[in-house]
Parts: structure tokens; C-alpha cells; sequence
């Protein structure tokens, strides 16, 4: 579990995180949507998926099914950082009730 000195150090550590996360999937994202799909679809093509042309379906339903797969593991990913900084939901209390039941 991260513990820096103060929590402005703790805030500033998970944001680097968040982004460096945010940044890896984008990058993902943009080579798969825009690579596979306009760049590289020339040699894409050679290959077949289905009976269609491998940068066809790319561009019509691969980067799709990437980005999904990308929103699935960037709440993955995000989970973890919550957990590792200790700002996991399932630690908050949900109403009133159970916070006067902590104290």
C-alpha cells in the first residue's frame, strides 16, 4: 500500500498513476482505431477474418470490440490504484447509519 508523507504527495502519486494508465490506453486505443484501421490497412487486407478482409473488419468492428476490452481493463486497473492509495469504494460507508456504527 502507498504511504508518502503527506496526502498532497498521496494525491499527486495516484494522479501520476492515473495518468500514465490513461496514457497507455489511449496510446492502445489510437493504434488500434487508427493503425489497424487507415495505416496499416493495406497489409491487413491480406489476411482474412470470416471471409471478410482483415483492415476492413478493423475498421468496421475491430476497434470497436478493442475499445470495450479497454474500458474493462482501465476499471480493472483503476480498482487496483484505488486499493493501493485506500480510496476503495467498499471502505466508504454508504449512508449515515453505518457511519455512526464505525465510530
Amino acid at each position: 500500500m502507498a504511504n508518502p508523507d503527506t496526502p498532497e504527495k498521496n494525491r499527486q502519486a495516484y494522479w501520476r498513476e492515473n495518468l500514465r494508465i490513461v496514457t497507455c490506453l489511449m496510446a492502445v486505443w489510437f493504434f488500434v482505431s487508427y493503425g489497424c484501421g487507415i495505416l496499416f490497412v493495406e497489409q491487413l487486407n491480406k489476411i482474412e477474418l470470416g471471409g471478410f478482409k482483415f483492415g476492413f473488419w478493423m475498421a468496421q468492428q475491430g476497434s470497436i470490440y478493442v475499445f470495450v476490452v479497454l474500458i474493462f481493463i482501465y476499471v480493472r486497473l483503476m480498482n487496483k490504484l484505488d486499493e493501493k492509495y485506500s480510496l476503495n469504494e467498499k471502505d466508504e460507508p454508504k449512508t449515515e447509519d453505518e457511519a455512526q456504527e464505525k465510530a
